[in-house]
């Protein structure tokens, strides 16, 4: 089998579906890999890097599309890749079906069989591929980096000759993935922290690491089986409302991590809130990518009202290529592994596993994913 990684033709995207470490893990197996010219030099990987694990190198992206069985990528692929890719064959992306249907209509015509990795269940067995999990990390992390950098104030205490100055407050909404690592980045950087999350189940891993959680007392649970958060009563999102009010009035930096489903972001912080907020505060939307958690956020911009910045950041990941693409990399090289058969030198698509089941959206030509029809039902 030949698996072809073609470069990112996403606007600002920096990553590449596999860096030379995993290259040469695949190619041990018996798996040829050809990459096009370049498409690791954004995060800083040379064609020379890959030659020497024993990956082609391919200045021909049409024949490097159409002579692989499967195609792995980062974003969704474009029009013209769609176009170059063999019918029948295999692509391996995040491609977030609900935000591109389209994409997926054109791929299911093509006879493509496409596998999205931020579909896949998150069972245990299948979280070494989770890359979801992996990107929100990142995420995270770069969220407090850039709050720390626009703040008028210190992250740590400090006690000094001229006397002390106290910590910065700060208030993470969402204790998912991408939560979890803002919580441990900013403590790490000495902040005093306090975090809401709909699930009651991440109550203790919240405070494991050191912070307050405050939340709604309820018997309402938003954590679905597959391990996202859903919606719930309107009078819960009311007392959510109250706590989420409260905090954003006392902390120096908010960051919003929600989305339901994994992809639709709740407005969550009006523009009430940021109106209460103290001169100076500062806003990270994570959810930006899901229409944003603050009434006020402009995906991609930066934006100041009444002395309160509000940046909603695009694509984090991207702005740490090298590390996101290496771990990007061996979430795909999990997946590929799991069902790779070394004996017949083939990808076994086992239509009957569950994480195969879940990833799948286009296959013999038709959509397999339910809420992806739907949506084009829905034009």
């Amino acid at each position: 089998m030949k698996i072809a990684v073609p470069k990112e033709l996403w606007p600002g995207e920096r990553r590449v579906a596999l860096v030379p470490e995993t290259c040469k893990r695949l190619i041990g197996k018996g798996i040829e890999v050809a990459v096009e010219s370049g498409a690791g030099l954004s995060a800083f990987f040379s064609d020379d890097a890959y030659r020497q694990v024993g990956a082609e190198i391919s200045s021909d992206v049409g024949a490097l599309l159409s002579g692989a069985e499967l195609v792995l990528k980062v974003q969704p692929p474009s029009e013209a890749e769609v176009t170059r890719l063999r019918e029948g064959g295999i692509l391996l992306c995040s491609l977030l079906p609900s935000r591109c249907p389209e994409v997926v209509r054109r791929l299911a015509e093509r006879k493509i069989t496409t596998l999205s990795t931020d579909q896949i269940p998150r069972i245990t067995r299948a979280q070494s591929m989770d890359t979801l999990s992996s990107m929100a990390s990142i995420a995270g992390y770069k969220s407090v980096l850039m709050a720390a950098n626009e703040l008028s104030k210190y992250f740590p205490m400090f006690m000094t000759a001229a006397g002390t100055i106290f910590p910065a407050k700060v208030f993470v909404i969402g204790a998912g993935v991408a939560g979890l690592q803002a919580i441990a980045t900013a403590k790490r950087l000495g902040a005093t922290i306090t975090a809401t999350d709909t699930r009651r189940g991440v109550a203790e891993q919240i405070q494991s690491l050191g912070c307050k959680f405050v939340g709604v007392d309820s018997e309402e649970d938003a954590q679905t089986d597959s391990g996202y958060a859903r919606e719930l009563s309107e009078e819960f999102y009311r007392k959510q409302a109250e706590i989420i009010a409260q905090q954003c009035a006392l902390s120096d930096v908010v960051i919003s991590t929600a989305l339901i489903g994994g992809v639709k972001a709740p407005r969550l912080i009006t523009t009430a809130m940021v109106h209460k907020m103290q001169p100076g505060s500062i806003i990270i939307d994570l959810a930006a990518e899901g229409g944003g958690n603050c009434e006020l956020s402009k995906p991609g911009e930066t934006v100041v009202e009444q002395h309160v910045t509000i940046m909603a950041p695009l694509n984090l990941p991207s702005s740490m290529p090298r590390d996101a693409s290496t771990l990007f990399s061996r979430n795909l090289s999990s997946f590929i592994l799991t069902f790779w058969q070394e004996q017949e030198k083939d990808f076994y698509l086992d239509l009957s596993d569950d994480i195969i089941k879940g990833a799948m959206l286009t296959h013999n030509g038709e959509i397999v994913h339910g809420p992806t029809r739907e949506a084009l039902a829905r034009g």
